[in-house]
């Protein structure tokens, strides 16, 4: 799903993009300097129907920098950990990182990852608000505290990455694939099978093309996936691929999102809102994130009628939540998406082919779209029509 056009099918470029899954956990304050680490590839690049760099390789690095973070008084300092790549299994490599998924730390041109501030989360500013109400009303500032302690904790500004966790480096020199390389990609890609065409666009045809929010009603996200398979088949592939069932919207799980907000942190079972296909909720909702609610993977998946090659169809509204706001018409919080919706059915297609699960996969088009369509809360929807049809074992 991700294309990679190379020189003469056989070089890697300067500037090329990898993919990559930690399979060791690093952190601001438990790294030391030259501790390895270690990652694996997580969607192929091709050039045409070649695979240059399979999922699964072997990618090998170390810390080359790493502070804790540290607060005295009114100073604070945010923490950084800096990772270099040189090994691609054992090809020799030079790459730097350049973004980590869904974090809400940032990375620096050098490919430093950079903490967040502690002096400037919610919880602290919280902290700050209750220390000049102790000032002027005594005991009551107490109160507050211990209030604010039994709902909420101090935010914690180390970072902190467990395996698992998803990033993507930058190549620095070209690299030249051998044939031994480019032999060993080949035998590790998927052997897919094809689906009958006609049957294929048939069933597609009889899909419907969005869901719809409910309070108020409105058309709202595409469709851009249709699983074939089993609801057990699915489920425990998205879990091998690291996704997490969202948890119900009620009262309990909006106070734990209201606790990850104010404490600048991850919750990977956070709720989603309920969209609607022909009047009903979704049969499944996951989710994929890293230490910040503001940002994740996530998708909604209805059952439609009928089977397909024997087995029951799925299909699916999956966007990126890339950042969390106020909305003053809805009076709540709400995530802005990634317009690219593409970029989405490219990511789960590709978490979905590392699991060795998909038995065969198709971008079939559609000409039925809506013209500049948006969700329900006004954010673009950017696609090239096609939907991603995958059957998984």
């Amino acid at each position: 799903m991700f294309l990679l056009r190379a020189a003469a099918g056989e070089q890697l470029p300067t500037g090329t993009e990898l993919h990559l899954r930690l399979t060791d956990p690093v952190g601001s304050a438990t790294s030391k300097w030259k501790d390895p680490v270690h990652a694996v590839v997580i969607a192929p690049l091709v050039s045409g129907d070649r695979t240059l760099v399979a999922a699964g390789t072997e990618v090998t690095g170390e810390v080359r920098e790493v502070l804790a973070s540290a607060a005295t008084g009114n100073d604070s300092k945010q923490a950084k950990i800096r990772l270099v790549f040189f090994r691609l299994n054992a090809l020799p490599i030079s790459a730097k990182l350049t973004s980590v998924d869904n974090a809400r730390e940032t990375v620096d041109s050098e490919g430093r990852i950079i903490g967040i501030d502690p002096s400037k989360t919610l919880s602290s500013e919280a902290d700050r608000g209750i220390d000049k109400l102790s000032e002027r009303f005594g005991s009551f500032g107490s109160i507050l505290e211990a209030a604010k302690s039994a709902i909420v904790k101090p935010t914690d500004p180390e970072i902190t990455y467990p395996a698992g966790v998803e990033f993507s480096i930058t190549l620095l020199k070209p690299v030249t694939l051998p044939a031994a390389f480019l032999a060993a990609a080949s035998r590790s890609a998927p052997h897919l099978s094809s689906f009958n065409e006609a049957d294929l666009q048939r069933m597609v045809a009889d899909q419907p093309i969005r869901a719809n929010a409910a309070k108020p009603p409105k058309p709202s996200d595409l469709t851009n996936m249709i699983l074939i398979g089993s609801q057990d088949n699915i489920e425990a592939a998205f879990t091998k691929a690291g996704w997490t069932a969202a948890a119900a919207l009620n009262e309990k799980s909006k106070l734990e999102t209201a606790r990850a907000i104010i404490e600048d942190r991850g919750y990977k079972e956070g709720p989603v809102s309920v969209l609607y296909l022909d009047g009903r909720p979704p049969d499944l909702a996951l989710e994929k994130a890293n230490d910040t609610f503001d940002k994740r993977h996530h998708l909604r998946i209805w059952r439609r009628p009928g089977t397909f090659n024997g087995l029951p169809i799925w299909i699916v509204t999956a966007t990126h939540d890339t950042a969390i706001q106020f909305s003053e018409a809805d009076h709540t919080f709400i995530h802005k998406i990634d317009p690219n919706i593409d970029a989405e059915r490219a990511k789960v297609a590709s978490d979905l082919l590392f699991t060795g699960a998909v038995h065969s996969i198709a971008l079939v088009e559609r000409t039925n779209l809506p013209q500049n369509p948006t969700n329900a809360t006004g954010d673009p929807l950017v696609t090239d029509g096609r939907i991603a049809v995958l059957e998984i074992d």
